[in-house]
């Protein structure tokens, strides 16, 4: 996130960057911990929403940031909304769908996915029924966090810097 939050910055988009409580509990214990409940991180990122003072908010996140982004980005009238990994599916259970209200999503939405990332990968997310509002942009064989095989030919800074580009396209 500190590439993509450099970027941004230096393509003139202003970044508000926050953590979960759950997120802030493992950094100052050093030990994983479990997410908190949906309340807690709906009531999180409304919280966050309340103190950015802009006329135009594009909200977002990685992974679980991302999907709870999406789950408000309506509620608040986002302007956008952007997601960078984007937990589909728990890894190995693609079964387990995470896409229900991602179906009929308003805001327009930039998915930044890896190709082979374990929580949806690209063969997986195209047979998926989701709003006509989303577009995607594919890291070249990179994983949950962007990062190709080195037999790929293709580097994570090359995905960063295109996962970069094209944001900044979106939000101006």
């Amino acid at each position: 996130m500190e590439t993509i939050t450099t970027g941004l910055v230096s393509e003139g988009i202003r970044v508000a960057r926050f953590e979960f409580p759950y997120m802030a509990k493992r950094r100052v214990t050093g030990r994983k911990a479990g997410p908190d409940r949906m309340s807690v991180l709906r009531d999180t990122w409304f919280k966050v929403v309340e103190t950015i003072d802009t006329e135009i908010l594009v909200v977002g996140g990685k992974s679980m940031g991302g999907r709870i982004a999406s789950m408000i980005a309506d509620e608040i009238d986002a302007a956008g909304l952007v997601c960078l990994g984007y937990p589909f599916h728990p890894p190995g259970k693609p079964e387990k769908l995470r896409t229900e209200h991602l179906e009929n999503l308003q805001t327009p939405a930039l998915f930044c996915q890896g190709e082979r990332d374990i929580f949806g990968t690209r063969s997986e997310i195209v047979s998926y029924s989701l709003s006509a509002q989303i577009r995607f942009l594919w890291a070249i064989d990179g994983d949950h966090s962007f990062k190709p095989r080195k037999k790929s030919g293709r580097t994570l800074e090359q995905n960063l810097d295109e996962a970069i580009k094209s944001i900044a396209n979106f939000v101006t």
